[in-house]
């Protein structure tokens, strides 16, 4: 498991749940992995109630499965709800990119094309680490253009599933985690020239890529899966 730095002003439970949470995604702690609070606590120097605190919200969002009188655990990829979620995120990003093909801020322009730029300096260092929190980032960037924030906010706590799928991609093939910075280069080209039908068509095409990913890793990581 990955220890990360404390961030200021950040409370014991929100450091538990954040540590938690990077290495339920990056896979450090793996689908269907048993996981104790005692050991957990002792690895992150806490005591045990903001880890058992932190797995309550874990468990709420799907990525924990809490046994009584049997532990805990990581909870496996539940393609319905990657599929669910894929759907919802696509719905509102379409119409997010609608909105920004009618303008955004130059600030914004600025944002999004450094983040691309930062995208790509990441897959050429090969730091696939950091490549799913600036993929996130550009996103983000696109809902904070049309004043959108909150909306982001509430469809990422959705989206943790899909994290690790995505996850169990990117690092482990170059050239699609290239194709995500040229579909991300493709979407602002088409926002800024206000392309709005370009825009949408991109946007459907990147976050489809997802359905072909699901059916290869399920076939490469099976037991990371729920079903067949």
């Amino acid at each position: 498991m990955k220890i990360l730095k404390w961030l200021p002003r950040e409370n014991a439970y929100e450091y538990a749940a954040r540590v938690l949470l990077y290495n339920i995604i990056h896979l450090e702690l793996k689908p269907g992995e048993e996981i104790r609070a005692v050991r957990l606590a002792e690895a992150l120097s806490l005591s045990r109630m903001p880890v058992r605190e932190a797995l309550t919200e874990l468990n709420r969002l799907g990525l924990v499965e809490i046994r009584p009188q049997r532990g805990s655990y990581i909870t496996k990829i539940d393609p319905e709800v990657v599929e669910e979620s894929g759907f919802m995120r696509l719905i509102l990003e379409k119409e997010v990119v609608r909105l920004a093909c009618g303008g955004i801020s130059p600030a914004s322009r600025e944002a999004l094309r450094k983040n691309i730029e930062q995208y790509r300096l990441l897959l050429e260092a090969g730091d696939t680490d950091s490549l799913l929190e600036t993929d996130n980032e550009f996103h983000r960037l696109l809902f904070a253009s049309v004043s959108k924030s909150w909306v982001y906010g509430r469809l990422r706590e959705q989206m943790v599933q899909f994290d690790r799928l995505r996850m169990l991609t990117i690092s482990s093939e170059a050239s699609k985690a290239d194709g995500t910075r040229q579909d991300h280069e493709a979407i602002l080209d088409a926002v800024l020239t206000g392309n709005t039908e370009k825009a949408a068509e991109w946007t459907d095409r990147h976050l489809t890529h997802y359905r072909s990913e699901m059916a290869a890793a399920r076939k490469q990581y099976p037991a990371y899966f729920i079903g067949k």
